[in-house]
């Protein structure tokens, strides 16, 4: 089944798969301005391979990845074009991360639901 893999690469592409072109458009736009949102915050992309240290940090961080790398084509879009910002404390960066992350988090859902609408469980 094609549907998952595609819908997590394009956000509200499974819906536009399954008929649903108005919340497909709805999917996307919120997917995009989430991610936006954070990019324009200076939230840094969580990044696998850096050793942290302890366990509960390396959790955290591969969460975060998993969460970054939900968000599709648009993650795949700011790393290939180089987008790091540099690391400086405070506020904005660090709610900016979560806007990232909370946009793949947004697109799992949408993933969900398309496929539970593709498989009839939903109406």
């Amino acid at each position: 089944m094609l549907l998952i893999p595609i819908a997590w690469f394009i956000p509200g592409a499974g819906h536009f798969l399954v008929g649903r072109k108005g919340r497909a458009a709805i999917v996307f736009s919120t997917v995009l301005v989430t991610f936006l949102i954070g990019v324009a915050m200076r939230g840094p992309l969580y990044h696998m391979g850096a050793d942290s240290g302890d366990i509960l940090s390396r959790l955290i961080q591969f969460g975060g990845w998993i969460g970054d790398m939900a968000a599709g084509v648009f993650y795949f879009a700011a790393s290939f074009m180089g987008y790091a910002p540099p690391d400086v404390a405070g506020y904005s960066p660090d709610y900016g991360s979560k806007f990232i992350v909370a946009a793949g988090l947004l697109n799992i859902l949408a993933i969900v639901d398309a496929y539970e609408i593709c498989t009839r469980q939903k109406d």
